[in-house]
């Protein structure tokens, strides 16, 4: 399959969308994007992984062609949630989990809480709280925040860009390793028209802001204990985050190991995408 099927389902009333690799008779796999990503970021580990699975990339909330959540928050355990729901439209036993970042924080959240449906978990630069990490401050601290937050973002005006090529600079500008094929590829799949013929990100600002209600560093820690499949954490050589460096990290799991990738940034799986499919091939036993 050389592209593709989109589909959709419901969670809270919202139209979700996930780009549907086929080969429907194999054990499914689900890849999870990280924040303001989209599904066709996975393009290149979906087709290589599609003769061993059924592939399913969503479009969390708020991202790619899924619908804008109104009047609510981007906690991650609302994508938690929406995962449930993925799995569920599946009407499958148990899924193999892939998540970059944002992604992978998603997938260890829904391993620790249903860690009956997870077969193997693989997480891409995704460990983004440490153990031992600071206690939440006040509830009133954190609301007043968050309502700051969500002032600050109803004034913020999207940035528009003249082309597609333009989106796709300002990718490879925050990313130096980017290829100026795969930022072309990732920007049109991630920017929608506007009315005056210019283009805008396809996610939604208000998912940057921090709902009061989040997770702590305790809360991820005492899931993550009670994951049961084998997970890998694979860690990038020059990344911004702490993550699956931390001495000792993979001891606050039943059966966990890291690996790192060298020469390659935060985006990982797209900086070096063969190294990364191999650590993948190997953790899940194919070829």
């Amino acid at each position: 399959m050389a592209i593709p099927e989109s589909r959709t389902y419901e969670s809270q009333g919202l139209r979700l969308h996930y780009a549907d690799w086929g080969n429907e008779t194999a054990p499914p796999l689900i890849l999870v994007h990280g924040g303001r990503d989209h599904c066709r970021s996975w393009d290149v580990l979906a087709r290589a992984l599609r003769p061993h699975f059924h592939v399913l990339a969503p479009d969390l909330r708020g991202h790619g062609d899924s619908d804008w959540t109104k009047g609510g928050s981007y906690a991650l355990t609302e994508y938690v949630y929406d995962l449930t729901r993925l799995v569920q439209t599946l009407a499958v036993p148990r899924v193999t989990l892939v998540g970059h970042s944002m992604g992978g924080m998603v997938s260890l959240i829904y391993s620790g809480s249903f860690p009956d449906k997870v077969s193997a978990l693989v997480v891409l630069d995704g460990v983004t709280v440490l153990p031992g990490g600071k206690s939440p401050p006040p509830a009133h601290e954190r609301i007043a925040k968050w309502v700051d937050q969500l002032d600050r973002l109803h004034d913020r005006t999207p940035h528009r860009y003249p082309a597609i090529e333009d989106a796709a600079a300002r990718m490879q500008a925050h990313n130096k390793r980017l290829s100026r094929e795969l930022a072309l590829h990732l920007a049109t799949h991630g920017t929608r028209q506007n009315a005056d013929g210019t283009l805008s990100w396809k996610f939604d600002p208000y998912q940057r802001a921090s709902a009061p209600h989040r997770l702590w560093s305790d809360d991820h820690v005492a899931l993550w204990s009670r994951i049961a499949c084998p997970t890998l954490l694979v860690n990038a050589s020059e990344s911004f985050l702490g993550g699956a460096r931390a001495a000792g990290l993979a001891d606050h799991f039943k059966q966990a190991r890291i690996e790192t990738i060298f020469d390659a940034g935060h985006w990982l799986h797209h900086d070096k995408p063969e190294e990364v499919l191999g650590a993948i091939r190997v953790f899940l036993g194919v070829s």
